[in-house]
C-alpha cells in the first residue's frame, strides 16, 4: 500500500463489487480548504462531465504528472525496482452535491518506522493551488452504502479514526439528504481537538438533524479539559463507548475506516518472527465481534 496515501485508501474493489466504468478526467482545483495543519479538501471543477460515484468511493491521482516531482519519483522507482503508483483519495464531496472533492492528509516520514518517504501527499497538501489543473481516475471502491440499506437497517453506525472520517462523512451527507429513513451515529477517534477533520461540518449536521445524527468524539492525547463534554470523551474506543452508540447490535450496519495492518506491518512481525499487533481497525471489529455484531453486518476500509 502506497505510503502517502492515508487520506484516503488505497484499495482493490472487492471481487463481489459491481464492475464501474473508470472514467479519467482533467480537472482545474477551484479551491483548497485546510482542515487541519496537515489536511486539505482539493475541490475540483470539472466541466460539463456527469459525475458517476457512489458516497464511499474514491479516485486515484498519477504522480508522474507533476514535473515537481520528477526526480523524487525517478529515485523511489530506482529504490524499489518498480513503477510507482497512482495513489487513492477518498472523496469528501457526496453524489447528490455539484462538486467534486476529495481530502487529503500529508504523511510524514519516520525515521524506523515509515519505509519510504511519502510521494504526493505533501505536494496536494501544502503546494496545490486555485487553477492548478491535473488528472484524476475515477471512480470505484467497495467501501460504499449499501443501495439496499434502508432494507437492512434504520441505524448506520460509523466508527472512524483521523482521516479514517472521510469516506464516511460522503456517506452520511448523502444518507442524511436522501435516505430520511435511516439515523446514523458517528464515533469519531483522533488524537487532539485540533486534529478533527470535518469538525465545524459534523456539528452543523448534527445540528440541522439533531434526531438523525449523533457525533461522539474520543480524543487520545488531548491537553485542554475544557473541550470535553457529553460528545467529547477521552480516551480511545472501547467496549463501553460502542455498547453506548450500539444500543442493538444485531439490527445496526456498522462503517468502520482507520488504520489497519499495514503490508510493513506483516513484513516487520515475519522478520521479528511475531504476529502484526492489532491497530485500530481490527481492534474496533473485534470489539464489535464481542459487542454481538454479526460480521455481515460490518463493512471496512483500513489505510496505514
Amino acid at each position: 500500500m502506497s505510503s502517502d496515501a492515508a487520506a484516503a485508501v488505497p484499495r482493490a474493489p472487492a471481487a463481489s463489487a459491481a464492475p464501474r466504468r473508470i472514467k479519467e478526467l482533467e480537472v482545474m482545483v477551484a479551491d483548497v480548504i485546510v482542515e487541519t495543519p496537515d489536511t486539505a479538501t482539493l475541490v475540483f471543477f470539472t466541466g460539463n462531465d456527469r459525475l458517476d460515484y457512489a458516497a464511499g468511493h474514491f479516485l486515484t491521482i498519477d504522480p508522474h504528472q507533476f514535473a515537481a516531482l520528477e526526480r523524487f519519483t525517478a529515485f523511489l522507482e530506482d529504490l524499489k525496482g518498480r513503477r510507482e503508483p497512482p495513489r487513492a483519495y477518498s472523496m469528501s464531496s457526496a453524489p447528490h452535491e455539484r462538486y467534486l472533492a476529495v481530502t487529503v492528509k500529508e504523511e510524514r516520514y519516520l525515521s524506523g518506522a515509515t519505509k519510504y518517504p511519502p510521494l504526493l501527499s505533501p505536494l496536494l497538501v501544502k503546494r496545490t493551488t486555485r487553477g492548478m489543473r491535473l488528472v484524476v481516475t475515477g471512480f470505484t471502491g467497495p467501501y460504499t452504502l449499501a443501495p439496499d440499506i434502508t432494507a437492512r437497517t434504520n441505524h448506520v453506525v460509523h466508527v472512524c479514526a483521523g482521516s479514517g472520517s472521510v469516506p464516511n462523512f460522503s456517506m452520511l451527507k448523502f444518507a442524511l439528504a436522501e435516505h430520511p429513513a435511516l439515523r446514523h451515529t458517528l464515533v469519531y477517534s483522533n488524537k487532539g481537538w485540533g486534529d478533527v477533520i470535518f469538525r465545524d461540518e459534523l456539528a452543523s449536521l448534527a445540528a440541522r438533524h439533531p434526531d438523525r445524527l449523533t457525533v461522539i468524539h474520543t480524543l487520545t492525547r488531548e491537553t485542554d479539559a475544557s473541550v470535553f463534554g457529553p460528545n467529547v470523551r477521552a480516551g480511545r474506543i472501547g467496549l463501553p463507548l460502542l455498547r453506548e452508540a450500539i444500543p442493538e447490535p444485531d439490527a445496526c450496519c456498522v462503517y468502520v475506516c482507520g488504520p489497519g495492518i499495514s503490508h510493513w506491518d506483516v513484513v516487520a512481525a515475519k522478520q521479528a518472527g511475531t504476529t502484526p499487533e492489532p491497530r485500530f481497525l481490527e481492534s474496533v471489529v473485534a470489539q464489535l465481534g464481542e459487542l454481538g455484531v454479526p460480521s455481515a453486518r460490518i463493512k471496512r476500509e483500513s489505510y496505514g
